[in-house]
């Protein structure tokens, strides 16, 4: 596998080198001091460039990047509508295992692009000195952030109304559906009062990762063990199980969190809790 430096080097090395390139930017995992490095961190590079349809003519241009066994182009797909406007990505996997998230923009819309910018980013080449300020990757937009109290109880009320859909889902034997509500809305409520929580505790000055990849190391390993739990969901039984639960950590960090912030815990909790045990009941 080539080096992240290789890497770097090779794709710096060709913008320098082809002058519809203009800039060079990283983006992403590589710029973050506070994530561990790994092989498997992508090389997101985005070329600003004076205009696109030279590039997106054919990929025979990027063939100098390596020998590729999958690449997917996302704004060239009809499936899944386009995203990003005017600019146009290729997804590429090399032979050797590198990933390469390469994303053409308009050397016009640069400005746009460091204004949205989430913070992570390094130039790596810049011909014409466009960018006059200077750029220092930082992942303070993924900081937990203290939430207000209507934050709180918006979180509280979304998860005790959706676990209503799980318990519905289960009760007509729909099990995909309940999975679904499960898995897109009620645990991502869970894990953002999760997240809370440890701010609460260790200050809002650092992140837990990307889909809270990071929580584990924040968690008692009671409190891991029982999140983990929350995921087995091949049954009906099992399913029951992650849902309550999902209720008795939901109930555990909400409470915490509202005692250290001073924030009227919702009575609601019991009223649910009430109507999911007596559906439970009914049906076994």
């Amino acid at each position: 596998m080539r080096s992240e430096q290789e890497m770097i080097n090779m794709l710096v090395d060709f913008a320098r080198n082809d002058h519809r390139i203009r800039l060079v930017t990283l983006e992403g995992s590589r710029t973050n001091r506070n994530i561990p490095s790994d092989t498997f961190q992508d090389f997101d590079i985005s070329y600003f460039v004076t205009e696109m349809d030279s590039f997106k003519e054919n990929d025979q241009w990027l063939d100098i990047f390596g020998n590729r066994i999958m690449m997917q182009k996302p704004e060239d797909m009809a499936l899944f509508p386009s995203e990003l406007g005017n600019w146009f990505s290729y997804l590429i996997l090399f032979e050797d295992g590198n990933k390469l998230d390469l994303t053409l923009i308009p050397i016009d819309e640069a400005e746009d692009y460091f204004t949205r910018s989430d913070g992570l980013v390094e130039v790596l080449l810049d011909k014409d000195t466009r960018v006059q300020k200077e750029v220092l990757a930082n992942d303070r937009q993924y900081w937990i952030k203290k939430p207000t109290a209507r934050e709180f109880d918006d979180c509280c009320n979304e998860f005790w109304m959706v676990s209503t859909y799980v318990v519905k889902g289960l009760a007509r034997k729909e099990i995909l559906f309940a999975i679904d509500h499960l898995n897109e809305i009620a645990r991502p409520n869970l894990l953002r009062m999760m997240a809370w929580h440890i701010g609460s505790e260790r200050g809002y000055t650092f992140s837990v990762g990307k889909n809270y990849k990071f929580i584990d190391r924040y968690l008692a390993n009671e409190d891991w063990e029982a999140l983990l739990s929350t995921y087995a969901e091949n049954g009906y039984s099992s399913m029951w199980q992650s849902l309550f639960a999902c209720h008795a950590l939901f109930r555990t960090f909400s409470k915490a969190v509202a005692e250290t912030l001073g924030y009227p815990y919702p009575d609601y909790d019991e009223a649910i809790t009430k109507h999911t045990l007596n559906v439970y009941s009914s049906l076994t």
